[in-house]
């Protein structure tokens, strides 16, 4: 018995390695810091995967929001980060992977100086939309 494996011809190989992309300023949050991985270019638009990494210390956080997207995870790679997800605090921790599913309300308020997390979003020009708050949100760690 064959099995024939189906591949998108809509969609290009890709191969970043560490030095091909530089962590720059510009992306989603101002406090952090991206390396685009190539995914949105090789996919069209359909996906992006990028690293983020802390670059200032955590004042206001994200706010509250949701995004438009399909499909979206955070892979924490370095640190820690503390996230409200509805009225729920989560600590996020080195090797913690979180599937966001699509429209549920989050915040990130508190970071590691050493965070640094693999986001994978679908599509690659997603929205984030700002929303009311379903409650406080903690104090966050000064860094030293």
């Amino acid at each position: 018995m064959s099995t024939t494996l189906a591949y998108d011809s809509q969609t290009d190989f890709s191969h970043i390695k560490p030095n091909d992309t530089q962590f720059l300023p510009g992306g989603l949050r101002d406090f952090f810091v991206y390396r685009d991985l190539g995914v949105a270019q090789a996919t069209h638009g359909k996906v992006i995967a990028h690293i983020a990494k802390a670059n200032l210390p955590p004042e206001n956080g994200t706010g509250w929001h949701y995004h438009v997207a399909e499909f979206q995870i955070v892979i924490m790679l370095k640190g820690w980060a503390r996230f409200m997800y509805g009225d729920q605090p989560t600590l996020v921790s080195a090797g913690d992977c979180v599937h966001q599913k699509p429209g549920i309300v989050h915040y990130l308020f508190d970071y590691s100086p050493d965070m640094e997390y693999l986001e994978i979003v679908g599509p690659a020009d997603f929205e984030s939309i700002s929303v009311e708050g379903p409650c406080e949100v903690p104090s966050v760690t000064p860094w030293k």
